[in-house]
This record gives structure tokens, sequence and C-alpha cells, in this order.
């Protein structure tokens, strides 16, 4: 699984050099500093994707003394600092913008220059759709803040060149750096949603409700032979789900036949969920707490 998380990542660095070249190369033939906007942001999709290879080769390291629990936050980690050189990009072109605004330049439309970045945001388009649905498959927070950068290039992409040709039509040339300013507004927005997402990972946010709620009907239908479970606590980390909670068995139960009951749980809950974790503290009737889920 990870190796074909790492094959996406370094598709993404290809894809990446491809599209930096293809929107310079708009930028020179045009010299729209909107479209330098746009290609400086693929600026930061090249280095961001060489980031998310790194932390997907590192997330792949088995679990070791030191890192008993294993490597997969370090793709939160990675996310971080992508939402960190996103916003930083969008600092640049808001400097851009405002020294094109101070020393106006002419902009001309030149349709070898706008073919390169359509072309640019088609595959830009096509490749970020590939990780979303790759990444929700693989449940790498890496590969999916990398689909959503790319995505958010190409709405980007698609209102440059929209803003541009009405910046043309009309002689409007204060548009162009506006325009860059927009797209900067547009890149601070999705770095700070992808900052926020990867700080709630970092932080052992816990299982969506819909998914605490399927793995409590899990416990609760294969613990045949317990009287009940309690103390549910679910997180996340990359591509693993955490699960604890304690399972009451009835006083006289033998160690082995609590052990099978376990064995049983882990096995539906692992089937369901894909790569989990689970850790069942097993206690006697007599030392519970009487409340949770009730075993069917």
């Amino acid at each position: 699984m990870q190796d074909r998380a790492s094959f996406l990542a370094l598709g993404t660095i290809a894809i990446g050099l491809a599209v930096l070249g293809l929107k310079f190369g708009a930028y020179w033939l045009t010299g729209s500093v909107a479209l330098y906007s746009d290609a400086l942001e693929s600026c930061v999709n090249v280095v961001a994707a060489l980031v998310t290879f790194g932390a997907l080769r590192v997330s792949a390291k088995p679990a070791d003394a030191k890192h008993p629990y294993g490597h997969q936050k370090i793709e939160y980690i990675a996310a971080v600092f992508e939402g960190a050189l996103i916003l930083l990009a969008a600092v640049v072109v808001f400097h851009a913008a405002w020294e094109s605004w101070r020393n106006p330049k002419p902009v001309t439309i030149d349709a070898f220059g706008i073919g390169l970045n359509v072309a640019a945001g088609l595959i830009n388009g096509g490749w970020a759709a590939l990780l979303l649905a790759r990444a929700r498959a693989l449940r790498s927070p890496a590969l999916r803040a990398d689909g959503q950068h790319l995505m958010t290039d190409v709405i980007s992409s698609i209102g440059v060149l929209a803003a541009l040709v009405i910046a043309v039509a009309t002689g409007l040339s204060w548009l162009d750096p506006l325009l860059a300013c927009l797209v900067a507004v547009n890149i601070l927005v999705s770095g700070w949603k992808l900052m926020q997402q990867s700080f709630s990972g970092l932080l052992d946010e816990a299982a969506a409700p819909e998914e605490l709620e399927r793995i409590r009907g899990l416990i609760a239908l294969h613990a045949e032979g317990a009287l009940e479970a309690h103390d549910l606590r679910t997180r996340h980390s990359g591509r693993l789900t955490f699960i604890e909670f304690h399972l009451v068995v009835p006083g006289d139960m033998r160690v082995d036949r609590a052990h099978d009951i376990c064995d049983r749980i882990e096995a539906a809950l692992k089937e369901a969920v894909g790569a989990a974790m689970i850790t069942i503290h097993v206690e006697p009737e007599n030392k519970a707490k009487h409340q949770g889920i009730v075993v069917l």
C-alpha cells in the first residue's frame, strides 16, 4: 500500500515539473503577473511533492523500539509543512502584485501562451482528481494534501485565464495585479485549511461519528460471550486507526475463552476498518462500570 502511495508521490513530482515548465512558458509569452503568480504556485507544488515523497518513505518504516506506534504521523507533519509553503507562496504573489501595481507592464494575449496554461490546468486537474481518489483508498493525509493543493491550483488557473482575457479586452491594466491578489487570497485560504486538517491529525482527533458508530456495532455483534464494552477511544495516525476499549466478561470465564472473544472482535474490526491497532482491556463483571456497548 505504501509502495503505491510513494509511486503516486513520484508521479506528482514529474507532473509538477511538467506543469511548472508550461506555466512559466505562458508567463514569458504574455508578461502577465497573474500568470506569474500561477506559475509560482506550481513551484510550491514541486517542493511539496518532494516533501510528500520523503514523508511517505519514512511513514512506511515499521515500528521500532523508539517508535513503537510506527512513523505514520510524519505524513501530518509533511502536510503542515506543505501548508506553510502555500502561505509563503501567497506572500510572494502579493509582493509581485504590488510591484506590478506600482510599475504596470503591458499584457498581451498570446494564443500559444494561453494554450500552454490551459494544458497545464488540464494536466493538474486530472492528476489532482486521481490523487484525491487514491488518498481516500490508501488513507494517506500526505497524498490528500497534495491533491487538495493541486485542485486549488486548477481553480486559480481558471480564474486567472478568464480575468486575463477581460483585462486585455477592456484595456484595464490594473486588473492584472488585482487578479494576482485574488489568486494569493485563494492560496492563503487553501494553505490555512490544509494546516487545520493536519493539526487535527497531530492532536489525535477521534474517528468520525459515523465510523465510531460502525465500530460500536461491530463490537456489539462479534463479542458473543462477553457482557459489555465501555470507554471506547479512537484516533487516526496516517492510514492507521487506533481503537481501544474495555471488555467486560463474566467473573468465572477462563482466560483462553476471553482471549478467543478478543481475537474475534479484532478480526472483525480489521476487516471493516482496514489497517488498525487494537487494544482490548478485559475486566471481570464484578469490577466493571456496567455502562457502554451492550453485547448482542
